[in-house]
């Protein structure tokens, strides 16, 4: 048994990405926190991994849709100071179009995706700060970029995720913590069956195996990127990407509106 990392806490682990990140995490010397829904799932795993690893992993069942739920995971990540990473995995889909969706279904979407996710990287975040020393990884979609893909609520939500890590990266990144998002495309896992069409429905040629995205995902985090996109061939199209929208940061806010729109004083 190797020299533990700390402990990594990962929600959404009981299957699909959650459960390779646990892992693949477990392999690298860390110990886990494993935080879903179903008590099943997640003892079997722990139970695989601490015999395959040695590794502590102790489990957490909780419905991060649920306030009282996620209030637990908070106290958990507010005082364990052994706690060294964050993976905010947990989250659900749709594919349906607006007319189509159940508005309380698209509510409690933003409460898992975005108001969860939001609260325990608030919890774990002072601490971080105040050890200097802390991973937060966050799981967007390529849909924060490309809402028009799928559901428009469902991109919403992972356009907040995209917009609230760079934000952290900008004001944590001095206290030496690192900030990832991972902007997964289609990957096989049941997330798909779950937001409404079967993965048997989509072009196989845009889906990627779950095993393949966390290990580029991963990947990424050690050469030290902040934005992941695994399926994306050239990194140089995401930098050009970014560059555009720093171009726009001088002129985004001014007192006069834009000579084009002919409004004299």
């Amino acid at each position: 048994m190797s020299k533990s990392k700390g402990t990594a806490l990962i929600t959404g682990a009981s299957s699909g990405i959650g459960a390779i990140y646990a892992d693949r995490l477990a392999h690298r010397g860390y110990d886990l926190i494993l935080v879903a829904r179903n008590r099943v799932r997640l003892d079997d795993l722990a139970r695989r991994l601490a015999d395959e690893t040695g590794r502590a992993i102790e489990v957490v069942a909780a419905d991060l849709g649920n306030r009282d739920d996620v209030r637990r995971v908070e106290k958990i990540l507010e005082s364990d100071a052994s706690i060294t990473m964050l993976v905010n995995n947990a989250g659900v889909g749709a594919t349906a179009p607006l007319l189509a969706s159940d508005v309380d279904k698209m509510d409690e979407m933003i409460t898992l995706n975005v108001s969860a996710l939001t609260r325990l990287t608030y919890a774990v975040a002072p601490g971080f700060a105040a050890r200097s020393t802390g991973t937060i990884i966050n799981i967007a979609s390529i849909v924060g970029v490309a809402p028009e893909v799928l559901n428009g609520v469902y991109g919403g939500t992972k356009a907040f995720v995209l917009a609230f890590t760079l934000s952290l990266q900008k004001e944590l990144a001095e206290k030496n913590i690192r900030i990832q998002a991972v902007l997964p495309g289609a990957t096989a896992t049941d997330f798909w069956g779950i937001a409404g069409t079967p993965i048997e429905h989509v072009p196989s040629e845009i889906v990627m195996r779950a095993e393949d995205m966390v290990d580029a995902a991963l990947a990424g985090l050690d050469e030290g990127e902040v934005i992941t996109i695994p399926a994306l061939p050239d990194a140089a199209d995401w930098a050009a990407y970014e560059a555009a929208r720093q171009k726009l940061m001088p002129n985004l806010s001014r007192k006069t509106p834009a000579a084009r729109y002919r409004i004299g004083s």
